[in-house]
C-alpha cells in the first residue's frame, strides 16, 4: 500500500503527522500573489530583497556587538565580526533558500544569529580560559549536533499537532512583539526611551505601512515596509537623528576569511550548551517552517522539515568557521511574507546576495545600520503580529470540543508559562544560571509545555517514521 505525500508516493512508514496533514489542509484553495518558486523581474526581487535585510538588519549587526563588546574587542575587531556575520547569514541563506542537496526547505526564509545564544555565549565568554575561540569551538560542535540528530525529526514531529503548532506560532508572534516595541521605544533600556519624538515617528511610519499595504497600488503594497522604512529613515535625517560620521573610515572592500580570529578550541561545557541551544533552534525552526507552509500555500513533508534543519545547522557549522554564531530561520521575516504576500524564495535568496555584499563592503553595511531604532519599531509591530496571526488562524481550527476542554487546557496553560520571563523577568531569578537560556525564552517554555501537556492530556496523532 502506498499513501500520496505532496505530489509524491511514500511507503505507509512515510504517513506525514499531523501537523503537516493540518497545514496542507489549511493552505487549500488560499490565493497566492506568486509561486513559491516564481522568478520576479531583477528589479522586483532587489527591491523585495532589500526590504527582507532591512528587517533583519538590527538583529544581524546587534549580536556581534554584545559578544564583542563583552569582550572587550577593539572597534575593528568588533567590525570584523559584523562583516563576517553578515557574509555567513548570506551563505547560509542562499542555501536555505535555493537549496544545496540534502540542505535547505526552499522556501523564502531569511537566516540569521538566534537570539537563543546570546546569553550561553555570554556565560561562555565569562568563563575561565574559554573566550572567543571558545565560542566558535563550541558554535562548531553545536553544527555538527545539528546535523547528526536531524534524522531523528520524522520520529518527534507526531509532537507537534495543531494545537501544539499553533500555540508556539501565537507565543512567537507574542514574544517578537516584545522587541518591536522595545525598538519602537527607542531601545530598551537606554536614557530617554519612550520619548514622545520617538514614538511619533515610531506611529508615523506604522502609519504608513499599513496605508501603503493597504491602499498602495500593486507593487507599492508589496513594498509597503520598505517604503515606511524609507520615508522614517528620511524623517529622522531631516530632524538630525541620523548621521553618517565615520563612514569614511571605513573600507570600501573587506574580504571575509575564515578562522580570521584564530583556531577554534573545544571544551565540555561550553559545548554541551550549543548543543542545547541547536534543540531550542530546532523547536522554533519547525513553528517557522510550518508558519510558512501556511502563509504560502506550499505543503511541507517530514522531509522537507529536515532539509530545512539540516540548513540551519550548515549555517551554523558554516558560521563557525567563519568566526560568527549560529543561526536560525528568522521569525520577523516570515511575519514580512505574510503581510506582503510575496511568495517568491527567489526575493530570500536575493537578500542572501544582498547581505553577502553587505559583508564585503563596509561602506554600504554603516548606512544600513544607521537607520534608527524607532524606525525599525514602528514597521516591525504590524509584522510580528502577522507571526501571532498566523498561529491564531491554525488554532482556530483546534477540536475545542474534546471532553474536559483538553485543548483549551494546552492553550491556556503554555501560553500563560511562557508569558512569565515577559510580564516578570525576574520569576526565575533563583533558577541556576545554566537554566537561564531556558526558563528566559518565552518561546521555548511555550513549547516544553505545550509539548508536554500535549501527550499527557491528548493525542499525539500519527508518528512519521523514518525512512
Amino acid at each position: 500500500m502506498s499513501v500520496k505525500i505532496m505530489g509524491g508516493s511514500a511507503s505507509t512508514h512515510a504517513v506525514p503527522p499531523a501537523a503537516l496533514q493540518h497545514a496542507a489542509r489549511s493552505v487549500e484553495n488560499q490565493p497566492s500573489q506568486n509561486g513559491v518558486d516564481a522568478v520576479l523581474p531583477a528589479a522586483r526581487l532587489l527591491v523585495l530583497g532589500l526590504q527582507h535585510v532591512l528587517v533583519m538588519y538590527a538583529n544581524a549587526i546587534a549580536v556581534p556587538l554584545i559578544i564583542g563588546g563583552a569582550l572587550k574587542m577593539p572597534k575593528d575587531q568588533i567590525a570584523l565580526l559584523i562583516n563576517a556575520d553578515l557574509f555567513a547569514c548570506g551563505i547560509a541563506t542562499l542555501i536555505q533558500t535555493i537549496g544545496l542537496g540534502p540542505f535547505g526547505i526552499r522556501l523564502p526564509v531569511i537566516m540569521g544569529v538566534t537570539a537563543v545564544a546570546i546569553q550561553p555565549m555570554l556565560a561562555m565568554a565569562a568563563m575561565p580560559g574559554v573566550g572567543l575561540d571558545g565560542i566558535y569551538g563550541a558554535v562548531i560542535a553545536g553544527g555538527v549536533y545539528g546535523l547528526l540528530v536531524v534524522p531523528l525529526v520524522g520520529r518527534l514531529m507526531r509532537f507537534f499537532p495543531p494545537v501544539v503548532t499553533g500555540t508556539i506560532l501565537t507565543m512567537i508572534g507574542i514574544a517578537l512583539t516584545r522587541v518591536a516595541v522595545g525598538w519602537a521605544g527607542g531601545g530598551a533600556g537606554t536614557a530617554d526611551f519612550g520619548a514622545p519624538g520617538t514614538i511619533v515617528v515610531a506611529a508615523g511610519v506604522l502609519t504608513a505601512v499599513l496605508l501603503l499595504a493597504r491602499f498602495g497600488p500593486g507593487f507599492l503594497a508589496n513594498i509597503a515596509v520598505l517604503l515606511g522604512i524609507g520615508l522614517g529613515y528620511g524623517a529622522t535625517l531631516a530632524l538630525g537623528w541620523t548621521t553618517f560620521d565615520g563612514i569614511g573610515a571605513e573600507p570600501w572592500l573587506r574580504v571575509v576569511l575564515p578562522l580570521q580570529f584564530g583556531t577554534p578550541s573545544f571544551h565540555l561545557v561550553p559545548c554541551l550548551i550549543m548543543c542545547l541551544v541547536m534543540t531550542i533552534v530546532f523547536i522554533e525552526a519547525t513553528g517557522m517552517f510550518l508558519a510558512l507552509s501556511v502563509m504560502t500555500g506550499r505543503p511541507v513533508s517530514t522531509e522537507d522539515i529536515r532539509r530545512g534543519l539540516r540548513a540551519d545547522a550548515l549555517g551554523t557549522l558554516i558560521g563557525g568557521l567563519f568566526n560568527t554564531f549560529p543561526y536560525l530561520s528568522y521569525s520577523q521575516n516570515v511575519g514580512l511574507v505574510g503581510l506582503t504576500g510575496v511568495h517568491s524564495r527567489w526575493v530570500c535568496a536575493t537578500a542572501g546576495g544582498i547581505m553577502l555584499l553587505l559583508g564585503l563592503v563596509p561602506k554600504i553595511a554603516f548606512v544600513a545600520a544607521s537607520i534608527p531604532q524607532p524606525v525599525l519599531g514602528g514597521a516591525s509591530l504590524v509584522m510580528f503580529g502577522m507571526v501571532a496571526a498566523t498561529g491564531i488562524r491554525i488554532l482556530a481550527q483546534v477540536d475545542y470540543t474534546r471532553p474536559g476542554g483538553r485543548d483549551a487546557l494546552i492553550i491556556a496553560v503554555s501560553l500563560g508559562l511562557g508569558l512569565i520571563p515577559i510580564v516578570q523577568p525576574a520569576f526565575f531569578r533563583a533558577v541556576p544560571d545554566t537554566l537561564q537560556p531556558i526558563v528566559k525564552d518565552p518561546i521555548l517554555l511555550t513549547a516544553i509545555a505545550a509539548i508536554a501537556l500535549n501527550a499527557l492530556l491528548g493525542s499525539t496523532g500519527t508518528a512519521a517514521r523514518s525512512d
